[in-house]
């Protein structure tokens, strides 16, 4: 019996077909010119991204890790200091508050979206005033490619004088309420890996602020926390720069990003009628748009996720499973206050979601066959 034909997970070599021989350009001109570190297009790049989004200022990175870094480090956060984040997401929300010297604050989310639970923040921010932290700041989190509840985040985070950074690492390209991602926090930053809607081809990242002074400060921290001459450092800072080559790239990348979102958006919504009745698939908050990095359902009650899982992968169809556990149940982080009430919804969720594949190239013939394979499975 023939194997059926392995799905990718993320197809990123359907976008290397379309965009052609421009991405070979693109680099091929890098390649003349030899400015690898700061060169032109990193520029460029950072003004067609203040263009995309609206922001003021862009500062392009090394990777979404050093980007959210870097904005605390420019805020001067440290020990003492309590930064508050959800629980389900990525390690580098929690990480970049710990390297600091801070201390992060988990809070819960909300079940539909998988975002930041405001209820539970406002319990985190009393929380931490009681382990005698002083909050100083939220991250915000936009999971799976859709933004969180910002307005929410921003009233709260006013009325308890916290400074607002928004990782966008997996929601960059979305839309909240009509504007882009990139404006609505105090500070946001993103990821350029590969995996993600708007990727590159190895790592890269950038900060996106309308405050001057933090905008400044940002881009001496990139450079080992350089001043006016290159041989007096002002601050502590980071090798923390774009490469050029990454820029050249995602400067191509991004003349078709708003073809890939709609694209991104019609797939979910094919996988959304056929699965509805079975699973409990996402939910778009209104007014928002994502640009879905992933599309994550979660499983029936009694489902058993990893065999589901492997009745999937027989056949041919790829998932995964973000996160099987939440920060504060992780052994690095385990230590850490969480929000009074505990983190119910964060714990569910790592327990019955998993990943089906998501793609801007994913062709309604593959999405059936992966309809069929899920609905089989269980």
């Amino acid at each position: 019996m023939t194997e059926p034909a392995p799905i990718p997970f993320i197809d990123v070599g359907a976008q290397r077909r379309r965009l052609g021989s421009k991405i070979d350009e693109a680099v091929g001109r890098v390649l003349a010119h030899t400015q690898f570190v700061s060169g032109p297009e990193v520029t460029a790049f950072e003004a067609d991204l203040a263009a995309f989004t609206g922001a003021r200022h862009v500062i392009g990175c090394a990777s979404g890790t050093d980007a959210l870094l870097m904005v605390l480090m420019a805020r001067g956060v440290g020990p003492g200091d309590a930064v508050l984040c959800p629980t389900f997401t990525f390690c580098a929300t929690g990480e970049v508050v710990a390297l600091v010297g801070a201390t992060p604050v988990f809070v819960d989310v909300d079940a539909a979206t998988f975002n930041i639970d405001v209820a539970s923040l406002k319990r985190g921010i009393a929380t931490a005033r009681k382990a005698g932290l002083k909050p100083v700041a939220v991250i915000s989190v936009d999971l799976f490619g859709q933004s969180a509840d910002h307005d929410a985040v921003r009233a709260l985070a006013r009325e308890e004088a916290l400074f607002v950074l928004d990782d966008a690492a997996q929601g960059f390209g979305a839309s909240y309420k009509g504007r882009r991602l990139g404006t609505l926090a105090d500070a946001t930053a993103t990821s350029f890996f590969p995996a993600k809607p708007l990727g590159c081809f190895g790592d890269g990242g950038a900060i996106l602020t309308d405050d001057d002074e933090l905008a400044q400060i940002l881009r001496s921290i990139r450079v080992h926390g350089q001043g006016s001459d290159k041989y007096d450092n002002v601050r502590i800072g980071l090798t923390g720069r774009l490469d050029t080559i990454q820029a050249a790239i995602l400067i191509e990348k991004l003349k078709i990003f708003e073809d890939e979102i709609a694209a991104r958006n019609q797939a979910a919504e094919r996988y959304s009628q056929g699965l509805r009745d079975v699973v409990t698939v996402p939910v778009v908050a209104a007014d928002c748009v994502s640009v879905w990095a992933q599309y994550t359902i979660r499983l029936p009650g009694g489902t058993n996720r990893d065999a589901f899982a492997a009745s999937l992968k027989a056949q041919g169809v790829p998932s995964a499973v973000y996160y099987g556990k939440s920060l504060h149940q992780q052994t690095a982080y385990r230590h850490y206050p969480v929000a009074a009430g505990g983190l119910a919804v964060a714990e569910s969720l790592s327990q019955d979601v998993i990943s089906l594949p998501m793609h801007a190239y994913l062709d309604a013939g593959t999405q059936e066959r992966i309809i069929v394979a899920v609905r089989a499975a269980l």
